[in-house]
């Protein structure tokens, strides 16, 4: 397991661990926190590096690690999302490869509508991030070996380092500000979810694929903030800027930060933008049928505590 100091490779290292397998999580941080990996190992390792020296047997390789933000420069995306992908593969060569990709590989320029996995990667991306999911997807996908890619849109659940903590720091006061009109249906994946697809993936009989992993149907935008906030006891409701006003705002800031070099990325971008502004859904169809996935439906109770 790669990444397994992080949200998500830890919540799979759990639940692996804790099925019987005998698991070894990889992570550039010195230790996770007690607890993090369930009864999994624990490794150091920065995947930039190169291919692991003295690398464990292993059956299965899920690759959770990678650089997940909207801004920085593209050589740290290509580094860690691009050449680590390459160097875990190049690591454990004959292992069942399960790659933790993002519906980001998706045509940012225009809604997701129950897309198919046959619609990515495209040409263009808004931003490194995209870019270099979509190189590392080709990469996986184009070796000779058993390999799985997995898709998610929007990870959430106990543990979330980037969905929840994003929306509540917009909250200004008693509004949260939003891009589009709130009726734009969004496909959301749980992180049990998630793992429940990365186990299917690493342990089934299915040998290779792409697959889109969420939740077992999309939501509406607005209710899913609303619930956020009844959740977490916040007395603040959505707000809705048009995308056409927005859309060239977050343009001209991004241009800013990138003149001066800003050392912080913008609160608004276009990639954060594209995500919720309008329809983003996945068609899951693929994953039920050839992984036997059975998603639970999108639910934020219990986020008081995450």
């Amino acid at each position: 397991m790669t990444g397994a100091s992080g949200f998500v490779g830890g919540a799979v290292c759990r639940a692996l661990s804790a099925a019987g397998h005998d698991v070894t999580g990889f992570g550039r941080r010195p230790a996770p926190p007690p607890g993090h990996l369930g009864a999994a190992a624990y490794r150091q390792w920065d995947l930039t590096g190169g291919p692991l020296a003295d690398p464990p047997q292993a059956d299965a390789v899920v690759h959770c690690a990678g650089t997940v933000t909207d801004w920085g420069p593209s050589r740290e995306f290509h580094a860690v999302n691009v050449d680590g992908t390459r160097h875990a593969m190049t690591t454990w060569p004959q292992a069942r490869f399960v790659h933790v990709s993002t519906a980001s590989v998706y045509d940012p320029r225009q809604p997701t509508v129950m897309a198919t996995e046959d619609q990515a990667p495209v040409g263009r991306y808004l931003n490194a991030y995209g870019a270099s999911k979509a190189a590392a997807e080709r990469i996986v996908l184009a070796a000779d070996r058993p390999a799985i890619v997995l898709r998610p849109h929007a990870v959430y659940g106990p543990g979330d380092t980037t969905l929840l903590p994003r929306v509540l720091a917009a909250v200004r006061g008693t509004r949260l500000p939003a891009v589009g009109d709130g009726r734009q249906p969004i496909s959301l994946t749980s992180v049990g979810n998630l793992v429940q697809a990365c186990t299917l993936a690493a342990c089934g009989p299915v040998g290779r694929g792409v697959f889109n992993v969420t939740d077992a149907a999309p939501v509406v935008l607005d209710d899913a903030l609303r619930a956020i906030l009844a959740e977490r006891g916040i007395a603040a409701r959505p707000v809705y800027l048009p995308l056409r006003v927005v859309w060239p705002l977050a343009t001209a800031v991004e241009g800013l930060y990138r003149l001066v070099r800003a050392p912080r990325p913008p609160r608004l971008t276009r990639y954060a933008i594209s995500h919720l502004a309008v329809e983003r859904t996945l068609d899951i169809t693929a994953a039920r049928q050839t992984l036997g996935y059975r998603p639970e439906a999108t639910s934020f109770t219990g986020a008081g505590d995450w």
